[in-house]
């Protein structure tokens, strides 16, 4: 009930991310009852039944990719002051989180249940002059539990995702020293050094608060000398042990995900990748009538090094843009994206690889994109839709996420047309970075298919 209110309650705006995730969940769903009905009518080819059904991993893959994104976003889930005392803490939280996105998905998946079924004119009629019957086997019975074993398949699958992406986590670091023997057999971490005479001391064991109190209350007097010993001990005593004792932790002042001047370290990995990915497709050479295994290996290294390189990538364009004496223009940008590049490098790298896939697959069909089938249409629409889709909500996210720092800005002065000019200039050159780079991979990625 408390996902459903909160569901309800939310902005236009996010409610337009979840319908994009029920469009998208839709569109996943139907092309999985599409290859159903494809092995319903095709039983002596189980070969090629297989393949559409693998296909259909690739929307599959970009529509949870989507639904995380929008999950990360999503406002009436995330951790506030004071939630933790009415029973919302992070773990309730992320199962609120894990709830809405399998109504959105199971939305999604009933839609598409509908659509299939009125395509195969188990409801009314069969439309478009029975021009689908074909392909979703309209003379043949629908297998109930085949069929509703697919449609929970993505509303299974995101849900597991988001729930093991947004678990609660413990942002103090885990530091395990070596197991060590202590005294009468117990075991601990690393024991601090106790120098000689530390068991005569007087509240020693107790954490050194009574010796501390009569330490301190001894030199609150003028003219006296502490109980126990010389002065000349007793220094040397009250020194080694303000050695001894452990120092408060220095709290970080940039988190280590978002310090500016870490660098992403995928960058290296990326390039490898796709050099391999290009070696693989032009070892391939052109298939016949489907794409070789070899030309499918490529494509999937080639888009992995693109996702992996992705945050470098940004990363380098924001140490670009503070070259040779910036302003306060380009200075703001270029900390904005080298801050950023993990956040919104994986999904501009989804993009691109989504892209460069696309135009190998046009090539590869003779003609433009008008020459595919419908159900290869439906496919591209839901991958290039969830892609472009989560590269926004990403986007939604870091201004979230540096919704404190604008703010700040604001209230030391800073004029608005400075911000969007940053925000202006920060996308202009993410395109003109990644833009050549997406098409020179895609010549490269289509050169052998074209021969």
């Amino acid at each position: 009930m408390l996902a459903l209110r909160l569901t309800r309650a939310a902005r236009p705006a996010v409610q337009l991310r979840r319908l994009l995730v029920a469009g998208a969940s839709a569109g996943t769903g139907f092309l999985l009852l599409s290859s159903l009905g494809y092995a319903l009518h095709h039983p002596e080819a189980p070969d090629a039944a297989a393949l559409h059904l693998a296909w259909c991993a690739v929307p599959l893959a970009a529509t949870v990719h989507l639904a995380l994104a929008v999950a990360r976003t999503d406002p009436g889930t995330r951790p506030r002051p004071g939630l933790s005392a009415v029973g919302l803490g992070p773990a309730r939280l992320m199962a609120v989180s894990a709830l809405t996105t399998a109504l959105s998905c199971t939305l999604g998946s009933l839609l598409a249940l509908l659509v299939f079924l009125h395509l195969r004119g188990d409801l009314r009629g069969l439309p478009f002059d029975g021009a689908a019957a074909d392909f979703l086997a309209a003379d043949l019975p629908l297998p109930a539990p085949a069929a509703l074993t697919l449609l929970a398949l993505l509303p299974a699958t995101a849900t597991a995702t988001v729930a093991l992406a947004l678990r609660p986590r413990d942002p103090r670091p885990v530091s395990r020293g070596p197991r060590v023997s202590g005294r009468f057999g117990t075991f601990g971490g690393t024991p601090a050094r106790e120098t000689f005479g530390a068991y005569g001391r007087f509240g020693a064991r107790s954490g050194g608060r009574s010796g501390r109190k009569a330490t301190a209350g001894a030199e609150g007097r003028p003219g006296r000398r502490p109980a126990g010993g010389g002065g000349a001990a007793t220094t040397a005593v009250q020194a080694e042990d303000g050695a001894n004792a452990p120092e408060p932790p220095v709290p970080d002042a940039v988190p280590a995900a978002l310090d500016p001047a870490r660098t992403p370290v995928g960058l290296p990995w990326g390039i490898a990748l796709v050099t391999a990915g290009l070696a693989a497709q032009a070892y391939a050479g052109r298939p016949a009538t489907v794409p070789a295994p070899a030309v499918l290996l490529g494509w999937l290294l080639t888009g992995t090094g693109l996702v992996l390189a992705a945050p470098g990538l940004v990363h380098l364009c924001g140490l670009l843009l503070q070259c040779t004496r910036p302003g306060a223009l380009r200075l703001l940008a270029g900390r904005v994206l080298m801050t950023e590049a993990g956040r919104i490098g994986r999904p501009l790298g989804v993009v691109c690889a989504v892209a460069c896939a696309g135009y190998a697959m046009t090539v590869l069909h003779h003609g433009p994109a008008s020459a595919f089938g419908p159900l290869s249409a439906v496919g591209a629409l839901v991958v290039a839709g969830s892609a472009v889709a989560t590269l926004l909500t990403a986007a939604v996210e870091a201004r979230q996420c540096r919704a404190g720092t604008t703010a700040a800005l604001l209230r030391l002065g800073a004029p608005a047309t400075v911000l969007r000019g940053a925000a202006a200039l920060r996308a202009a050159a993410l395109l003109a970075l990644f833009g050549p780079l997406t098409l020179g991979i895609a010549a490269l990625s289509a050169l052998p298919l074209a021969r």
